[in-house]
């Protein structure tokens, strides 16, 4: 287990999980991801949410070798997903003097996930603005409902001016990633919060009204100075779903390696123009980074094979997450492929048409099979209207 000080009485318990490789069964993870849990010591001890039962033991050995010979008066449960749930029981089970404290969702679902072994241990609820005082600390609790679950809480502590923010401003990998935490960061948004961008947006509000020092996230670096203000900036922009930066997504989805050759013409022409691209085989590349891709960029290229009349399923899959998602203000260009029948562009301009504010411009690229001149001009001239 890692420990750091966060602050004078409040430490950073974190156990590392490398060994997962998919995190919610989707999302790769190849730089591990962490279980953030928050211990504040005061006249009452409290501690911030526990571990997935993937790491429980080693977990809880090191809580107890942080504790010593104190016991818990209070476990606090920010969030019930069972990668931070997983360990309520058996912490339980070892400090069966602390008090639960939770809003009135939390419980509820506290009870679901026991339902073989119900918990007796006393139980404080508290609601919008309620507050738990530890002596010289105060925390106050403030709902952030759906994001990404609905009985979501944060809390502020006042002397220290830190938010724990449960899986908001969440990331995957370590938690001195630094030089990866952007772009993991985005991913971590896009994938799973993304589509409660309304909700984030009211949590920020809800923040602003604060004065926050460091953000305390489960997964993930604690963020202060400049770290923290770019991720509220990012969580500003990534929560209106307008991108962070101007580029070109080129997403492909082929099958016998044309419709790969006519993307990466595509990606050389936006290159040559000046334009940040980045290129991805939606087969073969999780569709996670494409997502995290889709919502930093403000333009997006689709190139997809024609089949069974349709188009090629991993483009299909793609185009379902981002509406998934809420994707919105963007502008996107299709090129399809179809030896006898290209129909590729017309059921991705269906899909795209049940998104919000996508602009799909009139240009488009058709090859027939493979690629010729004829191919190589509608491509540039695709390239032009993009850079326009």
């Amino acid at each position: 287990m890692e420990t750091s000080m966060i602050a004078a009485g409040i430490r950073r318990l974190s156990v590392m999980d490398m060994d997962l490789d998919l995190f919610e069964g989707q999302y790769p993870v190849p730089h591990g991801v962490s279980y953030n849990t928050y211990l504040i010591e005061d006249e009452k001890t409290a501690l911030l949410d526990t571990v997935d039962a993937r790491r429980q033991k080693e977990w809880l050995d090191g809580l107890h070798d942080a504790l010593g010979e104190k016991k818990l008066d209070y476990l606090v449960i920010s969030h019930m997903e069972p990668d931070h749930s997983g360990s309520i029981a058996a912490l339980c089970a070892q400090q069966p003097g602390m008090t639960l404290v939770g809003n009135a969702k939390t419980f509820a679902m506290l009870d679901r996930f026991t339902k073989d072994a119900p918990l007796s241990l006393p139980r404080i609820t508290v609601s919008e603005g309620g507050t738990l005082s530890l002596g010289r600390r105060t925390l106050r609790f403030f709902m952030a409902p759906m994001v990404h679950w609905p009985e979501v809480m944060v809390a502020y502590e006042e002397e220290d001016r830190l938010l724990f923010s449960a899986d908001g401003f969440g990331c995957f990998g370590p938690v001195d990633g630094d030089d990866l935490w952007e772009e993991e960061a985005r991913r971590y948004y896009a994938n799973i919060v993304g589509k409660y961008g309304t909700q984030v947006q009211a949590l920020l509000k809800k923040a602003s009204a604060l004065e926050i020092d460091t953000l305390c996230p489960l997964h993930g670096p604690a963020l202060s100075g400049e770290k923290l203000a770019r991720a509220l900036e990012l969580y500003d922009r990534w929560s209106r779903w307008m991108p962070q930066e101007r580029g070109v997504l080129v997403a492909y989805a082929g099958f016998h390696g044309h419709t790969a050759k006519a993307a990466a013409c595509m990606t050389a022409c936006l290159r040559e123009r000046g334009e940040s691209v980045t290129l991805i085989d939606l087969a073969r590349v999780n569709r996670s980074y494409a997502v995290g891709e889709a919502f930093r960029y403000d333009r997006m290229v689709l190139a997809a094979t024609t089949y069974d009349g349709a188009y090629a399923p991993a483009m299909e899959a793609f185009l379902s997450a981002l509406r998934h998602k809420n994707l919105q203000n963007r502008t996107v260009a299709l090129m399809e492929n179809g030896t006898w029948a290209p129909m590729a562009a017309k059921h991705m301009r269906a899909a795209l048409a049940e998104m919000k504010n996508i602009t799909v411009l009139d240009e488009q690229v058709t090859i027939c099979s493979a690629m010729d001149e004829k191919c190589r001009l509608q491509i540039a001239a695709v390239a032009d209207a993009l850079t326009r």
